[in-house]
């Protein structure tokens, strides 16, 4: 079982508890002021006069592995190891008497109690650190609990559907059963002319689990969506045209295909007409990003649900359509001012992550080799270069890790009332049932006026934990362990195990910039597959983990019903 973020029950220290009752409900509320805290770091205890050096009490000495300031008197004890005699924290706790047991640490502001001889947790304490770090910023005392008006996800049982006897007579009326084949939705796809950029992603999203199963459970009946367009074109001709594509119906259309049992390739000649009347700048035969393709897909099938209900839908609740109930996440952006240390906090949904490649330290050494068996060619591009192998986890390290804005990136800060230079960082407040992770290898220079692509190796493991890197894992690593209800902890994620991913597609380039081939590899049932167009090969694992991923598609391996639905 992993505990990583599971609560236990504290046993309580009784010398806090008596210091607590001895200095009321808000013990901890002036020592607030002498705490101080650092951007984006650790919270100490402020010494008077400033940069004063502390010393013991007792043995005068500033060079001890912890100082500690009790919080009854402010006097300054050591806590050096003597074989002689106790601690001269612990001697000062018995001397004084009662009431000066609890202590805080003077570097990592953290209590202390002399005579348990181990750390304390107190909310408040914890309460009045955070604040510290977020001294213009309100927020909640940890105490309080207040009723909760939003309606909050629970995780339910699953249970299996079983049709009764009236349901069974309708499904063998209107439908037929999907083959007991494991390879079932195996089917290539026909290069239109430079479209295996549209190809692969449709693979990829075609062996998406929630989008497969709201597919093919018929949540959306295309025949019944263009009826109702029908109605809606009547009554405005000129845009007749426009009404009646739906990327949504044209998905339907091709999962149906798809999962048939048809094992002859498909041309999916409809879907890219719509995309075209969607996205008309893109509408050519030349070759298209497959990246770019998957963002304007999913923002037509968003905008179609939008023009259906009158009103602009938030993307960030993935409640809106099934693109962003699926790859919808937020976002959350930090911004510190280096001087007063003020925090702005923003949130934005998004569809996919886009990430640096971990910076290249040293030549590279690229080689190529190429093999023959019986499932055909297989290529596999092996890069290695002397600072070490980029990973998928130290990109996302990258992507989280606190940036400081150049002075030419000054922001204005709220507090100083005057641009300042700041410090950002990138966390995950919400994390989507599926995560894309887009690998930025196409680079763009405005000042040389040249674009080439990066071929580094990138090495993507096959089981992902979301957990570091999400905000509330983010703001306990600054603020310290601390019994405070970070911002995250009552996400719409419930458990450990919303954060664990494992990986089911991966869209690949190879070639020039200007004249590449994209082909995406799909696990099904724990083999790989390799979707080139319209062939289809049977591939080792080892393949998948030595291709140059562009594209990577993690599903979460235990997805969570609401509790309100059947």
């Amino acid at each position: 079982m992993n505990h990583h973020r599971q609560r236990f029950p504290l046993q309580s220290c009784p010398h806090l508890s008596a210091c607590r009752s001895a200095h009321g409900p808000n013990p901890f509320r002036s020592l607030q002021p002498c705490l101080k805290a650092k951007p984006l770091g650790p919270t100490s205890v402020r010494r008077e006069p400033n940069d004063a050096v502390p010393r013991c009490s007792l043995c005068s000495s500033s060079s001890a592995s912890r100082l500690y300031a009790c919080l009854a008197c402010a006097a300054v004890s050591c806590w050096s190891p003597n074989l002689h005699s106790p601690p001269h924290a612990a001697a000062h706790a018995v001397a004084a008497g009662a009431g000066h047991e609890i202590a805080v640490d003077l570097d990592r502001a953290e209590l202390f109690c002399s005579l348990c001889r181990d750390q304390v947790y107190d909310p408040d304490f914890d309460t009045a650190v955070v604040r510290a770090n977020h001294m213009f910023l309100p927020l909640p005392p940890p105490t309080s609990h207040p009723k909760d008006t939003k309606k909050r996800r629970r995780a339910v049982e699953y249970q299996p559907w079983s049709p009764d006897p009236h349901e069974r007579m309708c499904i063998a009326r209107g439908s037929s059963p999907l083959p007991p084949d494991s390879t079932c939705g195996l089917r290539g796809l026909n290069n239109l002319g430079n479209t295996c950029f549209m190809n692969s992603v449709l693979q990829a999203l075609l062996h998406t689990p929630p989008l497969r199963n709201y597919f093919l459970s018929d949540r959306h009946n295309r025949y019944e969506c263009q009826r109702k367009r029908v109605k809606i074109s009547a009554t405005d001709n000129a845009k007749s045209v426009a009404a009646r594509l739906c990327l949504a119906c044209d998905m339907d259309a091709i999962f149906s295909a798809v999962y048939s049992g048809d094992r002859r390739p498909y041309s999916p000649a409809k879907f890219l007409y719509s995309w075209w009347q969607h996205a008309a700048n893109l509408a050519s035969y030349e070759q298209q990003d497959a990246h770019e393709f998957f963002i304007s897909m999913l923002d037509g099938i968003h905008e179609k649900v939008e023009q259906e209900k009158g009103k602009p839908q938030s993307q960030g609740s993935g409640d809106c359509c099934i693109a962003h109930r699926v790859f919808s996440g937020i976002l959350r952006s930090d911004v510190t001012c280096t001087v007063c240390g003020f925090t702005s906090t923003t949130y934005d949904p998004c569809v996919d992550f886009s990430l640096d490649l971990e910076p290249n330290h040293g030549p590279a050494k690229n080689s190529t080799t190429k093999s023959h068996s019986c499932n055909g060619e297989m290529e596999s591009m092996l890069s290695s270069h002397v600072g070490g192998v980029s990973t998928l986890m130290g990109c996302l390290d990258r992507f989280t890790r606190p940036e400081r804005l150049g002075s030419d990136q000054k922001l204005f800060c709220q507090n100083c009332q005057v641009k300042q230079e700041s410090l950002k960082q990138l966390s995950i407040r919400k994390l989507p049932l599926v995560a894309c992770f887009h690998i930025k290898r196409f680079e763009h220079s405005s000042t040389k006026k040249m674009s080439r692509k990066v071929d580094r190796y990138l090495q993507f493991p096959f089981s992902l934990d979301m957990a570091p890197y999400l905000s509330s894992s983010i703001l306990r690593g600054r603020f310290g362990n601390r019994i405070f209800a970070f911002d995250g902890d009552e996400s719409d994620n419930p458990t450990e195990a919303a954060s664990e991913f494992e990986l089911f597609a991966v869209v690949t380039h190879t070639g020039r910039l200007d004249a590449g081939h994209y082909v995406t590899y799909l696990r099904l049932n724990n083999q790989w597959y390799k979707c080139d167009d319209a062939w289809i090969t049977q591939v080792s694992e080892s393949i998948v983990r030595a291709s140059q991923g562009y594209m990577m598609f993690y599903v979460q391996k235990v997805l969570h019903y609401r509790g309100n639905e059947n």
